[in-house]
């Protein structure tokens, strides 16, 4: 139960006693009712109180109910604190034997809620197909290695992916991010941090990568087969991916092979895109959601550009393979959308629609990635090389491209909604 969100404060700093009750048992209607009916019943022993904090959560029929009250300052003087426990703990049986649940009253301080922990609370969210007992185990043991508390457990999905999301204070989000690295390798779950707060549901637009991303498989590979140069060109997109080339040397080396090519083999090519699963779902729902929604590619614009027209989207930016008599030339006209090229894109679209960079999110799966990835307020590698996802803000293995929805927060129900 996250009920230490409010008392923030230190033991001295709390002037009147205050006291945790947590109900539970079979849920059934009028519990709540009965409880704070009963809190607020003028008379008696237990001095007038104000609620500080209240949690309460159903699991498959089980109530759990957790209520902080403070006693208020009363005219003869200071609150005795066993007194108002005394009182309380009758309140509590009463209450229990009317509504065949139980609870149970303990002290603030007994409860931990007069600690005040360091470091902002962030969410931690867990990602599988499915998620194993071993992901959970192994991250609230890291968690708590080191000095971090779960405060609270919710399930975001369990379709296309199962996640939960944690909200974890007590640390902070690098040691975090280290902490559940190893976690997330041994346990095959992908694991995400994001802080908690505002900027989290403020994000505004979304920039995705192509290749690899939005769509299966490189598309200058698809060209280079039909020139028979696949594997030359395979070679070095590879290369050029794990960040071994410069991107816009590999770049142009690639499309050199493409050189006699007839323009029509680009409309072929186009017309054999396969989206990746969950790709319009994802975009579907951050549009009606508010989003600008766009995409950013070191592919070419001879294919961007129509997928960008077909799905609806606000931007697009891709390098321009160079025409002549009907056949590719080798070369390319215009600037270069490679590494920086591409976070440059990003800062045009997020100034365009006056957007703060850090209510920005963009997606992708290499090295060319990285300075867009790091340049917005949330970067995910998806199924991304390791040395992509080890310089990420985050990275989803997930074959779904929808799954980025729960990284951002959104439950299942919430994207059926928007829909």
């Amino acid at each position: 139960m996250p009920l230490d969100r409010a008392p923030r404060t230190s033991p001295t700093a709390v002037s009147t006693p205050r006291a945790l009750l947590t109900v539970s048992g079979g849920d059934r209607r009028g519990v709540t009712a009965r409880l704070f009916a009963a809190l607020a019943a003028p008379g008696g022993e237990l001095p007038p109180v104000e609620v500080v904090d209240v949690e309460q959560v159903v699991v498959h029929g089980q109530l759990v109910l957790g209520v902080v009250v403070g006693a208020l300052p009363a005219e003869g003087g200071p609150v005795e604190e066993c007194r108002f426990l005394a009182a309380l703990e009758r309140l509590a049986a009463e209450v229990a034997e009317a509504t065949g649940v139980r609870v149970e009253v303990e002290s603030a301080a007994d409860a931990g809620l007069d600690a005040a922990p360091e470091g902002r609370p962030h969410h931690v969210i867990l990602l599988g197909r499915p998620v194993p007992p071993e992901a959970v185990a192994g991250a609230a043991a890291a968690i708590a290695g080191i000095g971090g508390n779960i405060e609270a457990i919710r399930r975001l999905s369990d379709y296309p992916v199962t996640s939960f999301e944690l909200t974890v204070s007590g640390t902070e989000a690098t040691e975090l991010r280290t902490a559940l690295a190893s976690v997330a390798s041994t346990s095959g779950a992908d694991i995400a941090v994001e802080q908690v707060g505002l900027a989290r549901r403020s994000k505004r637009l979304i920039v995705l990568d192509v290749d690899s991303t939005l769509v299966r498989g490189e598309v200058i590979d698809e060209l280079a087969a039909r020139a028979g140069r696949a594997a030359e060109v395979a070679r070095i997109t590879a290369a050029a991916m794990n960040g071994e080339l410069d991107f816009a040397q590999s770049l142009r080396a690639r499309v050199a092979a493409l050189e006699g090519l007839p323009v029509e083999v680009l409309d072929e090519v186009r017309e054999t895109l396969v989206l990746t699963p969950g790709a319009r779902t994802l975009i579907r729902t951050l549009k009606r959601l508010g989003f600008r929604c766009g995409i950013v590619s070191g592919g070419f614009t001879q294919i961007t550009d129509p997928l960008a027209e077909q799905l609806g989207l606000d931007f697009a930016a891709a390098n321009t393979l160079e025409v002549a008599d009907g056949r590719l030339t080798g070369g390319l006209v215009g600037e270069i959308v490679d590494r920086a090229g591409k976070a440059r894109a990003l800062v045009r679209f997020a100034d365009r629609y006056g957007i703060p960079l850090d209510q920005t999110v963009a997606v992708g799966d290499g090295a060319n990635d990285l300075d867009m990835l790091n340049a917005a307020g949330l970067g995910i590698a998806f199924n991304a090389k390791p040395y992509v996802r080890e310089q990420a803000h985050t990275a989803l293995n997930q074959p779904y491209l929808d799954a980025v929805l729960q990284v951002l927060g959104f439950t299942r129900d919430e994207v059926l909604d928007a829909v």
